[in-house]
């Protein structure tokens, strides 16, 4: 019999995780649960992928990371989406060897909550191409990195320093017309690191729907 509790059960099985994934299953923070804040050390995290590893934040010391809070029926979110915007984003950012790290923090029973095998639907069908797609369904990770808003985007650089936090972009609208044209404060960032130079913008506000945490 296994001395999973009953409850932690069904969670594996609903996330699609299964038995043998049940310690990754929780969200684990390495060392102190600082909160984060541009210009200090990315907080490292355990989270378990769609794939039922557990993706190790510490583990991608030496690449450009980026993180992306999502949750896929915020029309925010769809914005990026259907206008294939944040597709191109994370093909381009990976294309030049960048982790891209797509993050759920959605609790269930709320907005945007998927099962790995959902998650996974969804990356196929939108042609996205997110290094891995993590769940965070208890929030642990989402609030530690003060995530408030879908999208909310961060870049941690080679040396595990976070240097951007905030928007994708420069317009805070549903409309899909808007994403051309606007500043995309992502790629701005992601440029600037790859040059070695300081991120212009390093702060910015995040806009979108409010993450659904429980």
């Amino acid at each position: 019999m296994s001395n999973i509790p009953v409850s932690r059960r069904r969670f594996l099985a609903g996330t699609g995780l299964g038995a043998a994934a049940a310690a990754l299953a929780v969200p684990r923070l390495a060392g102190a649960a600082t909160t984060a804040k541009v210009g200090t050390p990315a907080p490292t995290f355990f989270l378990p992928a769609t794939t039922g590893a557990a993706q190790n934040l510490g583990d991608l010391r030496g690449k450009i990371v980026v993180l992306e809070w999502t949750n896929h029926e915020c029309p925010y979110v769809r914005k990026h989406y259907e206008s294939g915007n944040m597709q191109a984003l994370q093909r381009e950012a990976t294309g030049q060897g960048v982790a891209w790290l797509t993050i759920i923090s959605s609790a269930p029973g709320t907005q945007g909550y998927v099962t790995a095998p959902q998650a996974d639907e969804l990356t196929a069908a939108r042609k996205a191409s997110p290094s891995a797609v993590l769940l965070d369904p208890q929030g642990t990770v989402g609030k530690l990195y003060g995530a408030t808003n879908t999208p909310h985007m961060y870049v941690v650089d080679k040396t595990g320093m976070l240097v951007y936090a905030g928007a994708i972009d420069d317009r805070p609208t549903t409309r899909r017309a808007d994403v051309e044209g606007a500043n995309n404060y992502v790629r701005a960032a992601l440029q600037s690191v790859a040059a070695g130079q300081p991120v212009k913008t390093p702060v910015t506000r995040a806009y979108g729907c409010t993450v659904k945490y429980s």
